[in-house]
């Protein structure tokens, strides 16, 4: 990858055993940077997180680095890729190739076909549609190498067979998503034949770095703490009914 689009690295504690890798792929107009809320709070509870930068700029370059890192013996396992917005296009796309040592996908805000990018007339319009997290939004405003009004750009990458999918797959959609609605999202999923599609009450299309951020990143670590005991994802925390 060119040195416009470094890898951004969060790793465990010190003295702490590792838990497994996150390999992340952000979305239109972002980069590995712009997770560093979301990379520190997984990092913290043992997992290393490796983001990548926006592929729809060059989108060999950044799906054979995360094939490389995929295939990275010295990254503990299980080996997961998480995308956003376009990235979880183009993480669906890797897992459709059957790329060697992924085992499962999370997939944030993924694009449906109703996708053609925002129509908001300028950057605040941008941002109400992204996020509504005032702490996010001022990171997205300040950060010079943020590209703004890339979630202009329709959604190009056409989204895979997904029934080829063989994967345990963890979707994370806002149910306030007015870039990527939940309605088609719920289409989506259902040729997904080993997928979990949770929804977050008001949140918007940056499901990673919205308000319920927190929500978000505790959801990822119940996938994967089930998906380190197996990947059928037995429930690890089971509600009881005492009525």
């Amino acid at each position: 990858m060119s040195s416009s689009q470094p890898v951004h690295s969060w790793d465990e504690p010190e003295g702490s055993a590792p838990r497994g890798t996150l390999i992340l792929l952000p979305g239109r107009g972002e980069h590995g940077g712009v997770y560093e809320r979301f990379g520190r709070r997984i990092a913290a509870d043992g997992y290393r997180v490796r983001a990548l930068g926006d592929a729809a700029l060059d989108p060999v370059a950044v799906l054979d680095s995360a094939a490389k890192l995929l295939r990275d013996e010295t990254l503990p396992g299980p080996r997961v890729l998480v995308g956003s917005d376009t990235g979880a296009s183009y993480a669906a796309t890797l897992a459709a190739r059957d790329t060697p040592g992924l085992d499962a996908l999370i997939l944030a805000g993924l694009p449906t076909a109703t996708d053609t990018g925002t129509t908001a007339p300028d950057w605040e319009g941008e941002l109400e549609q992204r996020t509504a997290c005032p702490t996010h939004r001022g990171r997205l405003t300040s950060d010079t190498a943020f590209r703004r009004g890339a979630l202009e750009e329709p959604a190009a990458l056409e989204l895979p067979a997904l029934d080829r999918i063989s994967l345990p797959v963890l979707g994370l959609h806002g149910a306030e998503d007015g870039i990527s609605p939940l309605d088609e999202a719920r289409r989506v999923y259902s040729a997904l034949p080993e997928a979990e599609l949770v929804s977050l009450a008001g949140t918007r299309h940056d499901v990673l770095n919205d308000l319920t951020h927190r929500t978000a990143a505790a959801t990822v670590v119940l996938f994967l703490e089930r998906l380190r005991l197996s990947p059928d994802l037995a429930p690890i925390a089971v509600a009881e009914d005492i009525a």
